[in-house]
């Protein structure tokens, strides 16, 4: 328990100390440790997904987006998230499968986490955080809430659920922030 504790603590310090996207580091959802500096110079677009939500369609437009921009530098990070309504229970194999199977998904997918309440992921404290991020801050509501992240790793903007990943708001974003070197 002292040992859980302490890990949490020293996470969410780190968390909150973070300048940007890029001091983090997140376990894929194949296991294998990825420091989001590899993102360095890429436009982001980072979401908390679940495969049982009625805003799960939204992977088609997702995957859509992803192949439209990736060659300009564009990546979609899924965070997988059971906070809301129980709508992701599965392991991180099934989810994976899943999005494979029923939406053709390529963007990265990470393993399952928290990104709200007290076992809250620090990297969604520093998203959610309103004095590192003031304009963009505050508790995630529902699944497919997306943040816009920058070539340096800081946020530029939030897009609640409701906005599908093919809206203009969201697509005219996107295609911003990959003009500004």
């Amino acid at each position: 328990m002292k040992k859980k504790l302490g890990s949490l603590i020293f996470m969410s310090i780190t968390g909150m100390a973070a300048s940007s996207i890029h001091d983090f580091t997140m376990k894929a959802i194949d296991g294998k440790s990825i420091p989001l500096s590899n993102f360095k110079g890429h436009v982001l677009l980072v979401v908390n997904v679940a495969s049982q939500c009625g805003y799960t369609p939204q992977y088609e437009g997702l995957e859509k987006l992803y192949e439209t921009y990736k060659a300009r530098g564009f990546v979609i990070a899924g965070f997988p998230a059971n906070n809301f309504g129980g709508q992701e229970p599965g392991t991180d194999s099934e989810i994976q499968t899943f999005c494979k199977s029923k939406y053709g998904v390529t963007f990265p997918m990470f393993s399952k986490i928290s990104v709200t309440g007290a076992e809250q992921a620090p990297l969604y404290e520093w998203l959610t955080d309103r004095k590192a991020n003031p304009k963009t801050g505050g508790e995630i509501q529902w699944n497919f809430t997306k943040f816009l992240v920058d070539r340096d790793g800081k946020v530029l903007q939030r897009f609640e659920p409701a906005v599908e990943p093919l809206s203009r708001d969201l697509v005219s974003a996107v295609e911003a922030a990959l003009k500004s070197k």
